[in-house]
């Protein structure tokens, strides 16, 4: 791994300074089932025992699993998984009772609390709402307790689709962004991103390091897919993109090897690892950052585009093209250049009506057009985020 790791190195128990301090720890259902149809205990009690040690070094670390609907799944009998989204929240609800059951039984043998952490879309889409959530993990982490989190599928019915979260590795990201993490590790059976498949291609090659995700990644991404779980390879890379942004850095590696994710705490070389090259953002911006209350896209020509991108720059009238979506003046929106990338979130201080009024125009003439005046940026700079 790189060695510009953002934390500061603590000592614990054993005296040794790890790299990373906050760790955010995804493991996916395919790790934590081992490929079969029900939880594996000994693959969880080596991955509990992880967490344990770096406890006790000092490290604070936040679980996001999956393997709930597993569970409801082996529990039930069932060998076969419906796909319609209220059974699969049904099996969520019967198996989430199993999963804390397991992660209970086994950090107590550590000696070590858990507190369980539901969450949704709406929970972080809402400004007052993320910054609960975060105070209550912050919280939980200085009392030494290890949260787990899950995203709330039980309240993810399909009449209410869009306020699930889709995945917990996204989750994870979201989390990551929430604590301020070091590190976000996604623990997976695959063990890295692979040039191909390496279940279908065994001359696939592991990709050590990903220095920027660009569109030979994202199509790497595409060709490595899961199995059980709902994430494949492409959810992770855009976990990854999310997480890096906020300035944590990232690594995908093989949750069923023994000591990956102290391995990963301590700097060592495991699976992918995706150093971050974003600086620490604020809490304001990290909540814009994570898009899951954005209301509309404003499109910007290609030289407003490089400006936000290089010149830390407001985004004012004249560069926007177009608007898509209908928001109010305070919504969030999402900032896209002329080929629909995304390149920034933010805060506008002008409707979707007003900014179409004003497009193109020059930030003087602003008041002439519209008959009001709420400043001479669409988007101040201390409300962007830049992706």
């Amino acid at each position: 791994m790189a060695e510009n790791a953002p934390s500061t190195p603590k000592r614990g128990e054993t005296g040794e300074a790890l790299k990373y301090h906050r760790i955010v720890a995804k493991i996916g259902t395919n790790v934590l089932t081992a490929g079969t149809a029900s939880l594996n205990h000994d693959v969880m009690s080596e991955l509990v025992g992880q967490v344990a040690r770096l406890s006790a070094r000092g490290a604070e670390v936040i679980v996001v699993t999956s393997g709930a609907i597993a569970a409801g799944r082996h529990r039930l009998g069932m060998a076969k998984d419906r796909k319609d989204v209220p059974f699969r929240q049904v099996l969520a609800a019967i198996g989430q009772t199993d999963l804390m059951e397991a992660y209970q039984d086994l950090f107590a043998k550590h000696d070590i609390t858990i507190a369980q952490a539901l969450l949704t879309k709406q929970d972080l889409s809402d400004r007052q709402g993320y910054l609960n959530a975060r105070n209550t993990l912050i919280s939980l982490l200085e009392l030494r307790v290890v949260p787990i989190v899950n995203e709330n599928d039980v309240v993810g019915v399909d009449e209410i689709e869009e306020s699930k979260i889709g995945d917990n590795d996204n989750l994870s990201a979201l989390v990551a962004n929430l604590v301020d993490a070091d590190l976000l590790a996604l623990l997976t059976d695959t063990g890295g991103l692979y040039t191909t498949d390496p279940r279908r291609d065994s001359s696939g090659e592991l990709i050590p390091t990903v220095e920027k995700i660009d569109d030979r990644i994202e199509a790497l991404a595409g060709a490595n897919t899961d199995g059980v779980g709902v994430g494949g390879m492409e959810t992770k890379i855009q976990a990854a993109r999310l997480a890096l942004g906020g300035g944590t850095d990232v690594v995908i590696a093989p949750g069923k090897e023994p000591e990956t994710l102290v391995h990963a705490a301590e700097g060592k070389d495991v699976g992918t690892f995706f150093p971050s090259t974003a600086d620490r953002i604020e809490s304001r911006k990290r909540w814009i950052l994570t898009g899951l209350s954005i209301k509309g896209n404003i499109v910007v020509d290609a030289g407003a585009a490089k400006v936000l991108r290089n010149d830390n720059r407001s985004l004012l009238a004249a560069g926007i093209k177009d608007v898509e979506g209908s928001f109010e003046r305070g919504d969030a929106v999402a900032i896209v250049d002329p080929a629909g990338d995304r390149i920034a979130c933010g805060i506008t201080d002008y409707s979707s009506n007003d900014i179409l009024r004003i497009r193109g125009v020059r930030s003087d003439k602003i008041e002439s057009v519209l008959g009001h005046h709420y400043g001479d940026e669409v988007v101040h700079r201390d409300n962007l985020a830049l992706l």
